[in-house]
């Protein structure tokens, strides 16, 4: 909340304009306010046609509820750490107010999308704040087509663990990696039975549960629960029909 920060980090846009003249939008992660005030004061007195968007995240929308006159109820847990801002400068709101086209709000989900596709396409590592800019330009995909897009990755300090968390779930939910609830005979070779199916047909598997003990297993029989690595659903799905082929009561579970 100062004309000083605000200008120091407006020299971005400066910078990025000098690289790239003809950008049509910028998008910018939203904490305090004082980056994309500086960004916007900036782009717009160079370019006054440019689109200057703003992103925050769906816990942490103080500036969209402030410009909206919506109740300020912001809180929560975040992957975005860097823009969980409660309120925005004073300073910065009248400027965001004035220059800014439009505020975004994107979803935890979003942004772990964004953070994985940075890495495994762009091999970029960013924070939750930082990756907010591209998820609201995939979250908001037709807005943004045929334009030439600057984004602001304002951020790398991410933990490991939360980072290799994020990898992991994005291969989860594209079915990459999957479970599957197989009840079977609780007799020997009845597992190596199982094990060599899901390997015969491409199967990678990661970890097994055995259950004989709990819910309503009959005595003689056991819960299999399997987590596999396929290539895809599609090859999750084959897997599954060889199975039930074979005799087993089998199940992919949901995420």
């Amino acid at each position: 909340n100062d004309e000083a920060i605000m200008s120091g980090q407006g020299t971005l846009a400066l910078e990025m304009l000098a690289s790239q003249p003809n950008l049509d939008a910028i998008v910018v992660p939203i904490g305090g306010g004082g980056l994309i005030s500086g960004i916007a004061t900036a782009a717009k007195a160079i370019n006054p046609n440019i689109k200057i968007y703003g992103v925050e995240v769906t816990g942490y929308p103080s500036v969209y509820n402030a410009i909206h006159n919506l109740p300020d109820v912001v809180g929560g847990s975040t992957i975005a750490e860097g823009i969980a801002v409660k309120k925005p400068g004073a300073l910065n709101l009248e400027v965001i107010a004035r220059l800014v086209d439009d505020v975004f709000i994107v979803a935890e989900e979003d942004i772990e999308e964004a953070i994985n596709s940075l890495i495994t396409i762009e091999k970029t590592v960013t924070e939750g704040a930082g990756a907010a800019s591209l998820a609201a330009v995939m979250a908001n995909s037709e807005l943004f087509a045929n334009q030439k897009v600057g984004v602001i990755l304002c951020g790398a300090n991410i933990d490991s663990r939360i980072l290799a968390s994020i990898l992991m779930r994005r291969l989860v939910r594209k079915g990459k990696i999957v479970r599957y609830l197989i009840k079977l005979n609780d007799l020997p070779g009845a597992l190596s039975d199982v094990s060599a199916t899901i390997g015969k047909w491409g199967g990678n598997i990661l970890e097994v549960s055995h259950q004989r003990m709990f819910g309503a297993v009959h005595v003689k029989d056991a819960d299999l629960h399997v987590t596999v690595e396929t290539r895809g659903l599609e090859q999750s799905q084959e897997i599954l029909e060889k199975l039930i082929e074979l005799g087993y009561a089998a199940e992919l579970l949901k995420d």
